[in-house]
């Protein structure tokens, strides 16, 4: 008797089970159907059988199937695994690396010229009219120290000025009481008057000179003469320029992609081919807030000690910037990291001759290393040779696409259409000898949204399927049945 207990109880949980797998509807993805997804930037759209194709607007493929959303934080199909022959990488000669902590290091280099301190630049230009009576210093170039007269001048504006305050000061002193104060006042505006051309109230007070001697008014070199003995000067004609060059600037040019390692108060080393042996030592004083659109360089201002002169105005210099020391972040060879205009990717090795290609976010750029801030895990293996050959957006979709990717097979199948709900079919259908796949009701994707509009529910169909992605069916081509 419990032998047939047993027995039915069996029997009973068969059906259930026959039942079951018979009226079941069979789940495949959980990703959206061309759909728009909520709170998700929707980046492009990629081809639906995988191909290293993409659009930034919905479009169709040959066989009509709708490319499909990706939105930000998604696979793409470009992303999956990808198989290449262990034959293949030998002849292509990958080479994969772990992606590691690595202290990025980097020397930023640039050109630059010596240039005088603008701040250490003297114009002599006279207030006043006059002529040049001689000349103390004739000679461009000429070193001078300050105080050092470097012409005498003659004008009869001067002297009638010195003249005006000589009376006006004897008058002051030899006047009563009661008129002393005006004349005071006198005196004092016709000093004033002298003290408008900078002459000094000592050499005022010396009494009337016919000629006034101008001196440098700093230790440096005459960069600039326009006096000539005997000519004529009228008021504010430069007539002598001097620099002083006990210190100088550096003006450098920093590539653009480097500027940000570049900060005020960043020492510097300098070289010139005049003295190869030596290195002088700069500080950066400005960062100017322009871009040279020719060079796509920033000028970077340095400023330089020169003791004796040795550094001239003009002369070419190059620079190595001593970057400060980072502490260790997640980087890859340089090498790895694929630039394809738009994004950049890294391929990561996952083993067994199986690739993927995956988008990172980059950081710092070293010598030989590059920042990773998004992306990669540590620990992952990217591939750091054998891709060198991929520089330009055509030569990566040819690597991409020249790499072994299992193409998706296509099955045919009848049934009858039993429903078409938001985005997906219902259809019951017979067994599919290629997938060895029992008779059952299962849930497939359209292609397009097209595909079935004149197609009711309840009719007899035949059907062509694909696997798009780990267990999702596609429908591509259906027909009716008689």
């Amino acid at each position: 008797m419990k032998q047939l207990l047993v027995l039915a109880v069996a029997v009973m949980l068969a059906m259930a089970a026959g039942y079951w797998l018979g009226t079941s509807k069979v789940s495949h993805g959980d990703t959206p159907t061309p759909a728009v997804v909520t709170g998700k930037k929707l980046l492009y759209y990629r081809n639906p059988m995988g191909l290293p194709d993409t659009s930034p607007v919905p479009k169709k493929d040959p066989m009509g199937m709708d490319y499909i959303p990706v939105y930000e934080g998604e696979k793409t199909a470009q992303d999956s695994g990808i198989k290449v022959s262990a034959e293949r990488v030998q002849k292509s000669g990958v080479k994969s690396v772990v992606a590691e902590r690595h202290a990025i290091d980097r020397a930023v280099r640039a050109s630059g010229r010596i240039d005088v301190d603008e701040r250490r630049v003297f114009t002599i230009a006279p207030k006043f009219e006059g002529w040049i009576e001689r000349l103390q210093v004739n000679v461009t170039g000429q070193p001078v120290v300050r105080g050092q007269a470097l012409f005498e001048v003659y004008s009869p504006e001067l002297v009638s000025a010195q003249r005006e305050y000589a009376i006006a000061a004897k008058a002051a002193a030899e006047a009563t009481p009661e008129s002393r104060p005006a004349m005071q006042q006198l005196a004092e505006a016709s000093l004033a008057r002298l003290a408008n051309w900078n002459i000094d109230a000592e050499v005022a007070r010396a009494g009337v000179s016919r000629t006034l001697t101008f001196r440098s008014p700093v230790t440096g070199v005459v960069t600039e003469k326009k006096a000539v003995q005997g000519a004529r000067f009228m008021p504010g004609d430069a007539l002598y320029q001097v620099a002083d060059v006990s210190a100088v600037w550096v003006m450098a040019e920093v590539p653009e992609q480097d500027i940000a390692l570049v900060k005020a108060g960043d020492k510097a080393a300098v070289r010139v081919d005049a003295y190869a042996d030596k290195r002088f030592e700069a500080k950066v004083a400005y960062i100017y807030p322009t871009l040279n659109a020719q060079t796509r360089t920033v000028p970077v201002r340095l400023e330089l000690a020169n003791p004796g002169g040795l550094l001239k105005p003009a002369m070419y210099a190059q620079l190595e910037f001593a970057v400060a020391h980072r502490d260790p972040v997640l980087a890859v060879p340089a090498a790895a990291v694929i630039d394809s205009g738009t994004r950049k990717v890294v391929v990561v090795d996952l083993g067994d001759g199986r690739f993927e290609s995956r988008d990172v976010q980059v950081g710092m750029r070293g010598d030989q290393y590059v920042e990773i801030r998004d992306g990669l895990r540590e620990g992952d293996r990217v591939v750091a040779a054998g891709n060198f050959l991929i520089d330009s957006e055509s030569n990566l979709k040819a690597a991409l696409g020249g790499l072994e990717k299992p193409k998706a097979v296509g099955h045919r199948a009848v049934g009858k259409l039993d429903a078409v709900e938001g985005g997906t079919v219902t259809i019951s259908h017979e067994p599919v000898a290629s997938l060895k796949w029992p008779k059952m009701t299962m849930e497939f994707v359209p292609a397009n949204g097209a595909l079935f509009a004149n197609i009711k529910p309840g009719a007899a169909i035949s059907f062509e399927f694909v696997e798009r992605k780990s267990g999702e069916w596609v429908v591509t081509k259906v027909e009716p049945r008689n």
